[in-house]
């Protein structure tokens, strides 16, 4: 089973949920938590996993061969990207646009064109407890998460339960964090912004045929607009965690729930069965 954790937005409690149920399934099956969010990972403080292993991620760019190229412009046209241009006679090549693909060194009638390794960030993979766990860092100043959140799923060890705690929006590092994935927990809070991501991470499951259930986080808090939408597009609501200050305060102090409160591990346990119930 591979699960991915996701929310429309920042803040809504995601990864509060990624790691209280990697930590309740690995008590019974084996598990790998695989922290998709690059760009500003957070599982690792509540799970104090010990790394192991690490692996620089990078992607491939162009060099010209100037002595080779005749500025016929043909990579910097074939280069949907734009990551190649020509100007005043002189090719210019813009890293950050640049996808990898390769599309540049096949078409360059002169042979002009080799590719060189161009570091992106780093995963690192290790064990929290019964946890296989693996997480990843996109460098400062680079803007390509999918690269890195695609190693990571690639290089995790294979386990019964796969939880992927997903970048939060509805952008492409996300669309790399939920493809494959047998089902989505899409994890909210009963606020306008709440209800307004909501809609958006929705519509990105129903494209990616995806089964989808819904935790509310602090729950009780404003209004019951986010339970009417559920209701009304016929998406499970499979937990409810209430707007409590001890939970609050677990996680500000970077705290597992179920270990501030026990009484959380039949909910989380609960949680993964209905999970299973997505997909069949």
């Amino acid at each position: 089973m591979k699960l991915a954790v996701a929310s429309g937005k920042g803040g809504t409690g995601k990864t509060l949920v990624a790691v209280n149920l990697a930590v309740v399934l690995s008590s019974e099956w084996e598990t790998t938590l695989i922290d998709c969010d690059v760009e500003a990972p957070n599982a690792h403080l509540f799970l104090r996993p010990t790394l192991v292993e690490r692996d620089v991620v990078s992607k491939r760019v162009p060099r010209i061969d100037e002595a080779r190229c005749t500025e016929c412009g043909a990579c910097a046209e074939a280069c949907e990207f734009h990551a190649l241009a020509f100007v005043g006679g002189r090719a210019l090549i813009f890293e950050e646009l640049c996808h990898g693909c390769g599309r540049c060194g096949l078409v360059c009638p002169n042979d002009a064109i080799r590719e060189t390794d161009h570091p992106l960030g780093e995963i690192e993979r290790g064990q929290a407890g019964a946890i296989a766990f693996a997480h990843g860092r996109l460098r400062i100043g680079e803007s390509m998460a999918s690269p890195i959140i695609g190693e990571l799923k690639r290089s995790a060890p294979e386990s019964e339960w796969v939880v992927l705690d997903a970048p939060p929006g509805t952008a492409c590092p996300v669309i790399s964090a939920l493809h494959d994935v047998d089902a989505v927990l899409l994890v909210t809070e009963p606020t306008p912004f709440g209800l307004h991501d909501l809609r958006a991470a929705v519509g990105v499951a129903r494209e990616l045929d995806l089964p989808a259930g819904v935790v509310i986080n602090r729950d009780g808090f404003r209004d019951n607009d986010v339970e009417r939408y559920c209701a009304e597009e016929g998406l499970p609501v499979l937990l409810r965690i209430p707007f409590d200050r001890r939970i609050a305060e677990a996680g500000a102090d970077v705290r597992l729930l179920i270990d501030v409160r026990p009484e959380w591990k039949e909910p989380f346990a609960g949680l993964a069965a209905s999970v299973k119930g997505l997909v069949r």
